[in-house]
């Protein structure tokens, strides 16, 4: 490669983030960091930017912006430092960034992803909300952009290998009959609902497989998780609900499945290790190193699959109730899941209650249209006020 890839990586101190990070690492002839963000986490950003040097730091706060760019200063860098959500957006869209890695958790990263996809840039899609929140908006946007959009979830970036090359348009125009995304079944797979009741956030964030930050495990283990991939995989491969399965496999070597029309079913294993699908999205379509070990057959001995159980796990019901309602369901069931994970994780919601505010928000506001961001905002603030009252009753 004769000139590198400038990379713009938005919720840089996250796990996907430090991911994305140690590949990039990896491989200096071919990728340059442009530019990091963090939300408050002032010192890991610190130490990420004195390692990769970045031109630009964007951090949520003036005040944080002040005490970052003191820091670097004192260490001789020069990056320029920028606070605040519209800095998020004016950065994603940067002339030197050719791909914004967009790893910023929850409501937050959809208007920074979406300026990215309307400059045109490469988005490697981790934030999985952009799609949950506005899915029809975004993919018009990408379409409008010119963007290119390479999915990042583990069983997107999976699905995605194992569709045709040429793939565009509805399933059957190529042959596809359904898809298949695997779930490990976070770590209450084997508990029962009276054991669950009384579990905490310390046992609700040890994942079996994965590392993941706090609110995206603790979306595992009630298998919202699972059901926010199933809207996703909805816009990203225009699938309908009925076309779109959900495997329970502990084992998590899988990662997705596409089965045809002809009896086939194709499927992208590996070791649970998000350096995999972070490395195809970064250097798509070529290979490149990851750092990840080897998968081992033989040391699995034997992979195993399972129905989900949806009377432990509602809120997977939810979400396909959220997909076919269509319109604003979907920015509703966002929402109220962000409000009611922050207040389990604070200690003001029991485990179970994560699914019942879901639900009380779901049947208490009506859907609406999305013709805009603001439309998409306004339900996503109307779902919030009516999930943090929930929890305030329920507490």
């Amino acid at each position: 490669m004769t000139t590198r890839q400038g990379l713009a990586i938005l919720g840089a101190t996250g796990s996907i983030g430090q991911s994305t990070l140690d590949v990039v690492s990896q491989h200096p002839d071919r990728f340059e960091v442009i530019v990091l963000t963090a939300n408050s986490r002032l010192a890991e950003l610190s130490r990420l930017c004195l390692r990769h040097r970045p031109r630009y730091a964007v951090v949520g706060s003036p005040e944080d912006a002040l005490k970052l760019e003191k820091a670097l200063r004192a260490a001789g860098l020069a990056t320029e430092v920028l606070a605040g959500p519209e800095a998020l957006a004016q950065v994603a869209a940067l002339a030197e960034v050719d791909s914004v890695m967009a790893a910023i958790v929850g409501a937050a990263g959809l208007a920074p992803t979406l300026a990215a996809v309307r400059a045109g840039k490469r988005v490697l899609l981790a934030n999985k909300e952009a799609l949950v929140m506005a899915g029809a908006l975004f993919m018009a946007e990408v379409r409008r952009g010119g963007a290119t959009l390479l999915p990042v979830d583990s069983e997107h970036n999976a699905v995605f290998q194992s569709m045709p090359a040429d793939y565009a348009g509805a399933l059957a125009d190529k042959g596809v009959r359904r898809i298949l995304l695997t779930a490990s079944g976070g770590p209450f797979r084997t508990m029962t609902l009276e054991q669950m009741a009384a579990v905490t956030p310390a046992q609700a964030c040890a994942h079996p497989n994965w590392n993941m930050g706090r609110k995206i495990s603790v979306d595992s283990a009630t298998m919202m998780n699972k059901g926010l991939e199933v809207i996703e995989a909805h816009w990203l491969f225009n699938a309908p609900a009925e076309k779109i399965d959900v495997v329970i496999h502990p084992q998590s070597v899988i990662h997705s499945l596409v089965e045809y029309a002809d009896g086939s079913v194709l499927a992208q294993l590996g070791n649970p290790d998000m350096r995999t699908p972070i490395a195809h999205a970064l250097a798509y379509p070529e290979r490149i190193e990851a750092g990840v070990t080897p998968l081992d057959m033989f040391t699995i001995g034997q992979l195993t699959f399972e129905r989900p159980d949806n009377q432990r796990f509602p809120c997977l019901l939810l979400a396909y109730r959220a997909l076919r309602a269509g319109g604003s369901a979907a920015t509703l069931l966002n929402a109220a899941n962000e409000v009611a994970v922050a207040a389990f994780l604070g200690g003001q919601l029991p485990f179970l209650r994560i699914a019942d505010v879901i639900k009380a928000v779901l049947d208490r506001i009506p859907v609406a249209g999305l013709s805009d961001l603001d439309a998409v905002m306004t339900s996503d603030a109307e779902a919030r006020t009516a999930a943090a009252a929930c929890v305030a009753a329920w507490s």
